[in-house]
């Protein structure tokens, strides 16, 4: 018998509506069902049918015969044996007892990964777990990928409006994203939720584009104007669009006036970034930086937005403040009266006020014991961990949880990390997969995957182009001894007599939870209650928008668009001639190439490779190359190259594309293996080999340089 039930993916962020036929077998004791198709639904109203390739293969996916079932024992010889959940949550309970009666709370961590934040009460329940414990060692994705998104707009202050919408733009800017490969954009700008179709209404409309990018992505090839910027000197090209601005008063100088402090400091300090110093240092041509620079001032509706490529490169802070910069000096805000785009139902607060939110301190977390960082608010810095767990004394990391993620081949510095994965006294993987992480591990317990689960859409609530919201119940009957994230932590918490403070309180850990319930706890505060998203899934509620209210009449927050730390890194970034230098190590002559991250449409980070149909794809993330680069150096298609940074060498295969600049090479990340030696072709190239921790780390957010890295290339 095939049943048809209705769902919605979560392979990435995007969220896009499904309907799955569920085969159910009833000729044993027990019914069986298995997904046996996938398919979009064509009459929802924000994604009208539209899926991505990934999404398409979660069949393959839950019926993967390698996929982990029971959860896994190492044993003494490092060998993996099944155990049960029951047994491996007592000994795992047990043994962080001990961790934190020896070395206290904070040597229990977690890392959160890009897997996880698509399970909703994964995140909420983690979270509550360090609460319960005392322990500040909670890292996620976000500090290897865009923290600089957060830590920027704490520095320079807030909109609480937020950014102007992407459903009536008359321009965009796009740095460094990809939103028809990759699921994510920024606030204002095209988001993965159907987006060829989005993008085409937006140009028939008028909208400009604007893309700042060392290779013609897909997003780039329908742009009015495209910046092949050279890798790294995004911080350069921005503070020269910020000058032409400047200098031409393009500027909104009434929003200014009222909303804006440090105006004259901003302007000296980008003074020197003329049209042609930055088409120098940036490989562009100085008249598309002034006609980008007129274009995105003459709006008059429109933002600028980044993606993970400048923010995995050098000064990732500093760009990303001028990036704001730009939304903030031209009053690209949503005023009083404007309806946000999204219906943020899942987050407290439905009032949004035309006003700043104070700028404040970009670093406000736990200090780290080492580097003179601190976290972020409510995390620490993931770059940091494999030395908190490496570095003796007081707060020294003993034990982490894994929750989604692959640190082996996801952490810059991958050598340090699998030093640090194998210092640990307990290393628990939550993963339906043997990961290179996972092979590292005391336990792997396997979760249930997302068709097994009821779910909320919690990172897309604040993205949807228009206040949509989903919810699925679970659709797919687990088949195996198989713990959700949260379903880890409350069993320990109840192992251990900790809670597990949530917004609707204290989540009772006596085994009579299950995902409802915890979604309930989770969005207890949400500007629309979890009964009634139930019920109105799947469904666009304009009436329900947001709509902007007028300023405090005492309101006095302004933007501080040029604090004395800006202006000193402008400073120091107009000295270099390229951002490599702040890496140990660094010779221009030795290392004449930027290799730059990117995103593959067939895989997240380091997840779907093992999915028969988008293995099919591709096996390896190639190092796409210029045609000319491969010529001199007598390099084709499908060779072995040697990639060498100043701190890391790895083999990668080559392929041609005319879509990149010269002295580029284009790799996606979070691929390969933990060895030296890996069958690249089939697994992939660690590209995190190449990363350092120890130099070139930005001086806020600790973000390691993961793109623009400094690199030769010789044929293998």
């Amino acid at each position: 018998m095939i049943e048809s039930r209705e769902t919605f993916c979560r392979f990435c962020h995007a969220a896009c509506p499904l309907e799955v036929d569920i085969e159910i077998n009833t000729s044993g004791a027990q019914p069986k069902e298995k997904v046996v198709a996938v398919r979009g639904i064509m009459n929802d109203p924000m994604f009208e049918g539209y899926t991505c390739i990934k999404g398409r293969q979660l069949a393959d996916q839950h019926n993967a015969p390698d996929r982990l079932r029971a959860p896994l024992q190492r044993n003494t010889d490092g060998t993996f044996s099944e155990t049960t959940s029951v047994a491996a949550l007592d000994d795992i309970a047990s043994r962080v007892q001990s961790i934190i009666a020896k070395y206290g709370p904070r040597a229990v961590a977690s890392y959160t990964g890009t897997g996880a934040f698509q399970n909703s009460i994964s995140m909420p329940v983690t979270q509550a777990f360090h609460a319960g414990i005392d322990s500040p060692s909670f890292y996620t994705s976000i500090t290897i990928d865009q923290p600089a998104h957060l830590t920027s707009r704490l520095r320079l202050g807030a909109w609480e409006a937020g950014w102007q919408n992407f459903r009536d733009a008359d321009v965009l800017l796009a740095i460094g994203y990809n939103p028809l490969v990759s699921s994510y954009g920024p606030s204002g700008g095209l988001q993965g939720t159907n987006p060829f179709v989005r993008l085409r209404r937006a140009k028939e409309r008028g909208m400009k584009l604007i893309v700042i990018d060392p290779r013609k992505s897909e997003l780039a090839s329908f742009a009015d104007l495209w910046l092949p910027v050279k890798p790294g000197e995004d911080p350069t090209l921005l503070a020269g669009l910020v000058n032409v601005i400047l200098q031409e008063n393009l500027h909104d100088q009434e929003f200014c006036a009222r909303w804006v402090n440090q105006l004259d400091d901003l302007r000296a300090a980008v003074a020197p970034y003329t049209p042609e110093m930055v088409a120098a240092r940036c490989e562009v041509n100085a008249d598309d930086v002034v006609a980008a620079a007129r274009m995105f001032a003459a709006g008059p509706k429109g933002t600028a937005g980044t993606g993970t490529g400048p923010n995995m490169a050098a000064h990732s802070t500093l760009m990303e403040h001028l990036t704001l910069t730009l939304n903030a000096i031209c009053g690209r805000v949503n005023r009083e009266g404007d309806v946000l785009e999204s219906g943020n139902f899942l987050y407290p607060g439905d009032t949004r006020r035309a006003q700043v939110i104070a700028p404040s301190d970009p670093a406000p977390g736990t200090p780290h014991r080492i580097k003179g960082l601190r976290g972020m608010p409510g995390e620490m810095l993931t770059p940091l961990l494999a030395e908190e767990i490496l570095e003796p004394g007081e707060g020294q990391v003993r034990c982490l949880f894994v929750c989604g993620g692959n640190p082996v081949v996801a952490f810059p510095d991958q050598l340090k990390t699998i030093e640090a994965l194998k210092d640990l006294e307990l290393l628990v993987v939550i993963d339906h997969r043997m990961t290179p992480t996972a092979e590292l591990a005391h336990y792997v317990i396997p979760p249930r995957l997302e068709l097994e689960r009821a779910d909320v859409p919690t990172v897309m609530d604040r993205r949807f182009a228009a206040p949509y919201i989903s919810y699925t119940p679970a659709v797919l009957q687990p088949d195996g001894d198989m713990l959700s994230e949260w379903e880890v932590f409350a069993g320990i918490a109840q192992r251990l007599g900790t809670r597990l403070p949530l917004p609707g309180g204290d989540l009772p850990v006596d085994g009579s939870a299950n995902d409802d319930m915890v979604l309930d706890y989770s969005f207890a505060k949400g500007r629309m209650p979890m009964s009634e998203i139930r019920e109105k899934r799947s469904t666009i509620h304009e009436e329900l928008a947001v709509k902007v209210v007028a300023a405090d009449p005492d309101a006095s927050a302004r933007f501080a668009v040029a604090p004395a730390d800006v202006v000193d890194e402008l400073a120091v970034v107009l000295t270099e001639q390229t951002g490599a230098e702040v890496i140990a190590g660094f010779d221009a002559a030795r290392f004449p190439f930027r290799l730059i991250s990117r995103r593959l449409k067939h895989v997240l980070n380091s997840l779907g490779r093992e999915i028969p149909g988008l293995a099919r794809v591709g096996t390896t993330n190639a190092a796409y190359m210029n045609l000319d680069d491969m010529k001199d150096l007598d390099i084709a298609d499908g060779d072995l190259v040697r990639i060498t940074s100043p701190s890391g060498r790895v083999v990668g295969v080559a392929e041609g594309s005319d879509t990149i600049k010269r002295g580029v090479i284009s790799m996606s990340h979070s691929w390969g293996g933990a060895t030296t030696d890996e069958d690249v072709r089939n697994q992939g190239t660690p590209t995190n080999r190449l990363c350092t921790i120890d130099s070139g780390y930005d001086p806020i957010n600790g973000m390691a340089i993961q793109s623009a890295i400094p690199v030769a290339v010789i044929k293998a």
